[in-house]
């Protein structure tokens, strides 16, 4: 059994730590959400008012943060994760940031003595709930190493990414792809819908040919086709339009670094900007169907009832 903190018991960080108690681990956490950690404490983890409490005898500690200004605040600072955790403690770093950011944490966490890793998921609430998470993980090989062992109960796949920030480069990348195509499941199906298409026919055919992708298999945005999809619900949130839009930003802002032109990336992010202009950003990110639409009226969607 390993003593572990968690910081940030969300959407993604309460079923990941839970996974954790599950695995026989001691888990102790924080969140600044009152009622995220009565939903933690539901699944046993043991939570507590201020992080410098429930970093006390931590071996490792995992931070889950919506942006990368909540990872600084969170890691650096007399008050933060750094200045708090016991100095053998693994540092390990599941949200997703920009690689700079990434790279300070990794700076401060070594000068002050810690082992640190960036090592942002993919997979969703459905993949944390299950355990079936892939982890991206950057920094020194003996760390990532130690910092695999703790992740396995909530993972499906580690890969060891390389050196210091390339977790967080591979969740960007990785993120905006996934984005792409849920651009490409949402004009498909609106296509599909007035092409005249059974919703379940063209997602039968699409889904075990040259069209598939696991937005489709997970995010497809027609009610009644696959269980874990948004307009299953009236496109309640499960990957917001706002954190969906902050991920495809660090794509755009990594294009801008490197030179790369990323025109599809700059569509999903304008479509993704404009349902937080339009109010509807704690929405799900795949409501970005009803742009296709030409009168924004698209199966699972009443705005009346959102």
């Amino acid at each position: 059994m390993t003593t572990i903190t968690w910081i940030g018991l969300g959407h993604m960080g309460n079923p990941m730590s839970a996974n954790l108690v599950r695995a026989g681990h001691e888990v102790r956490g924080h969140d600044v959400s009152v009622g995220a950690m009565a939903a933690a404490r539901d699944k046993g983890v043991q939570t507590f008012d201020s992080m410098e409490e429930a970093l006390q005898g931590a071996e490792v500690v995992f931070t889950m943060l919506p942006k990368g200004e909540h990872a600084r605040a969170v890691y650096l600072g007399d008050t933060g994760v750094i200045a708090l955790a016991p100095k053998d403690a693994l540092l390990v770093d599941s949200s997703t940031i920009d690689v700079e950011t990434a790279l300070e944490l990794h700076r401060a966490a070594r000068e002050a003595g810690f082992r640190f890793v960036d090592a942002p998921v993919s997979g969703g609430i459905s993949g944390a709930a299950a355990g079936t998470l892939t982890f991206m993980v950057g920094g020194e090989a003996d760390d990532v190493a130690a910092a695999s062992a703790c992740i396995e109960p909530m993972a499906r796949k580690i890969v060891a990414t390389g050196e210091a920030g390339t977790g967080q480069s591979a969740k960007i990348v990785n993120n905006m792809m996934l984005f792409i195509c849920l651009e490409a499941c949402a004009e498909g199906s609106v296509l599909a819908d007035r092409l005249g298409l059974d919703p379940k026919v063209f997602w039968d055919i699409a889904s075990v040919s040259s069209g598939n992708s696991w937005a489709l298999q997970t995010w497809y945005p027609v009610p009644g086709i696959v269980d874990s999809a948004a307009a299953n619900n009236n496109f309640e949130a499960t990957f917001s339009a706002t954190l969906a839009a902050k991920d495809a930003g660090l794509a755009l802002m990594a294009g801008e670094q490197t030179g790369v032109r990323l025109p599809a990336a700059e569509l999903v992010a304008e479509r993704l900007q404009q349902l937080i202009d339009e109010g509807y950003g704690d929405k799900d990110c795949s409501l970005i169907t009803k742009y296709a639409a030409p009168d924004g009226k698209i199966p699972g969607w009443d705005p009346e009832k959102a």
